[in-house]
């Protein structure tokens, strides 16, 4: 049985893909892709400590994103992207 999570990571993973072989092919196509971080966060709960301690940055990047002065990174934006669709497990890692 595959979860949607699975489905998502796939359909990533095939658009990365996509926009290698575009830019090989000097075809690249540019997508703004805006996550909202703040909101996630506080779905899950966390505080910005925990928050960036779970992601792996510091405080003073995730505060950048959730500002909007800098943009996440590809591996952070599937992060995100967990944590916006499944907060409660989330908030259940970071306190394990």
């Amino acid at each position: 049985m595959k979860y949607s999570s699975d489905i998502e990571v796939n359909r990533f993973a095939e658009d990365l893909l996509l926009s290698v072989k575009q830019m090989k092919a000097r075809k690249a196509e540019r997508r703004t892709f805006v996550i909202p971080v703040v909101e996630t966060r506080n779905k899950t709960g966390l505080t910005q400590e925990k928050f960036a301690q779970l992601l792996g940055v510091s405080v003073k990047t995730l505060a950048a994103w959730e500002q909007g002065v800098r943009t996440p990174s590809g591996a952070a934006r599937t992060l995100l992207k967990i944590a916006e669709k499944y907060p409660k497990i989330v908030k259940e890692a970071a306190s394990a």
